[in-house]
């Protein structure tokens, strides 16, 4: 079984800025795609923004120009900058990974990030 460590969240202001981590403690993570959903209280989970295993990003429209994800293969770890948050940005969010080659899927057990003054 894969752990996914998710940490960063909280209670930012709008406007304010946020960066989520999450590690993945296994020596093969080149090979997984990973990516970060969001899950709003009543509503389905959605893609907030997604890295290949060569970097290619790909985001959702409403985090685009605002959400940077990375990832920092010497930690093991990707991140999603977060900046000029707003209160709709308000939900659960899930790191996501999956593997290259068997296609497997795995998820953390999420992090809220609360956006309120």
């Amino acid at each position: 079984q894969v752990q996914l460590v998710e940490s960063g969240g909280g209670l930012v202001q709008p406007g304010g800025s946020l960066r989520l981590s999450c590690e993945v403690p296994r020596s093969d993570f080149s090979l997984y795609t990973m990516g970060w959903y969001r899950q709003a209280q009543g509503k389905q989970r959605v893609m907030v923004a997604t890295v290949s295993r060569v970097g290619t990003t790909n985001y959702a429209d409403s985090g685009k120009g605002r959400f940077t994800i990375s990832r920092d293969g010497a930690r093991s770890t990707v991140y999603l900058q977060m900046n000029s948050v707003k209160s709709e940005n308000t939900a659960v969010y899930y790191c996501y990974g999956r593997h290259a080659i068997y296609d497997t899927e795995y998820w953390g057990r999420g992090i809220l990030v609360t956006v309120s003054s």
